[in-house]
């Protein structure tokens, strides 16, 4: 054999080894990662301009990331060489941001509210999940998307959506317009109440009371309750907290529910394959962090990480989403969110007249 020949075979060894196996997997996801990772920066930059010129952002990176996600795959053709990249940020690197958003949590912020608030909370989070999922049936929504726009406006928006997606199998463009359509309401919400509540005569704490109940996102939430001073804005955001803190038993759910509905052959089922282990990491997050066993200095940098990570996520899905598939089953999903969030709304300001 010849010294060349041998050379190559020893190359063609080498690179069946493990750790070169795992460098080529890396290398393969680089490329959605850096592209992940740059619309990342680009919706960081559109929120400061938003809060430079209109004094506050209407639109969260969250959402410029999905926006910018959809405009790229819209506009161009993209590479193979994207793919994994994109599908691991969508995927494996959400699951790791909603592990990290536990730290943000502490069960004596929800014990302080009292057993009424929390009674209240979880009932509003029933009463609306029940109601959007009979007007998403009514209305010809199909079974996952009627239980993403359900969580969504539930419970948390994206967070909630992003959570339960996976646990219901559900598809990236069922993802991507219900994230469109939820984001858009969550949006009039938060310039809506602004403007009701005045008329309504309810207290400060009464106020956030509402804000907390129906508003997606905690910064949204500090937007809408702001205007009523800083009771209403303390007590949103706490309310808020706690709608946040259903996510979990929620997800528990769904997955015992889907996990049944997967087949008869399973009589069965391994109990950790049915919750999802970034639940389970979150409520261990949210224990340490009750706790103290997470340094207070550390717990901004693990938020500011979860962020980044989450929008990652966003730009990920985004650009898996074909646009035109989200437009032929706007009407029904329109209709569900619309008719949801009207409910939610409804049903929490009768709430907060009956404590008040």
């Amino acid at each position: 054999m010849s010294p060349a020949r041998e050379i190559i075979m020893h190359i063609s060894c080498f690179r069946n080894r493990p750790i070169f196996r795992l460098s080529g997997i890396v290398g393969a996801k680089l490329p959605g990662i850096a592209l992940c990772a740059g619309i990342t920066v680009l919706a960081f930059e559109a929120e400061k301009i938003e809060q430079a010129f209109l004094q506050k952002a209407w639109l969260e990176m969250l959402n410029l990331a999905l926006v910018i996600g959809v405009g790229l795959r819209s506009v161009s053709n993209r590479s193979r060489i994207f793919d994994s990249g994109i599908r691991f940020c969508s995927k494996s690197l959400l699951d790791v941001a909603i592990v990290l958003l536990g730290t943000g949590f502490s069960m004596a912020g929800i014990v302080s509210a009292g057993p009424v608030m929390i009674a209240c909370v979880f009932g509003i989070v029933s009463f609306s999940l029940a109601l959007t999922v009979l007007i998403g049936r009514m209305a010809g929504l199909s079974r996952s998307q009627t239980l993403l726009v359900a969580c969504g406006n539930s419970i948390c928006g994206n967070s909630a959506i992003m959570a339960v997606a996976p646990v219901i199998h559900a598809r990236d463009e069922e993802i991507g317009a219900t994230l469109a359509f939820t984001a858009a309401g969550g949006l009039a919400v938060v310039l809506g109440l602004p403007l009701l509540l005045p008329f309504l005569q309810l207290s400060d704490i009464a106020e956030g009371n509402v804000a907390g109940l129906t508003v997606y996102a905690v910064p949204q939430v500090m937007a809408a309750a702001s205007p009523f001073g800083a009771a209403a804005l303390h007590t949103g955001t706490l309310v808020k907290l706690m709608r946040v803190l259903t996510l979990g038993p929620v997800c528990i759910v769904l997955s015992l529910l889907f996990a049944r509905r997967e087949g008869p052959s399973v009589t069965r089922p391994n109990p950790c394959r049915l919750v999802p282990w970034y639940i389970t990491g979150f409520l261990m997050m949210m224990i340490c962090r009750s706790f103290s066993l997470i340094p207070e200095a550390v717990l901004p940098i693990l938020n500011s990480f979860a962020t980044a990570l989450t929008v990652m996520a966003m730009a990920a899905l985004g650009m898996s989403i074909d646009i035109r598939s989200v437009f032929k089953a706007s009407g029904p999903l329109m209709l569900t969110v619309v008719l949801s969030l009207v409910g939610l709304v409804s049903a929490s300001l009768m709430l907060v007249k009956v404590l008040t």
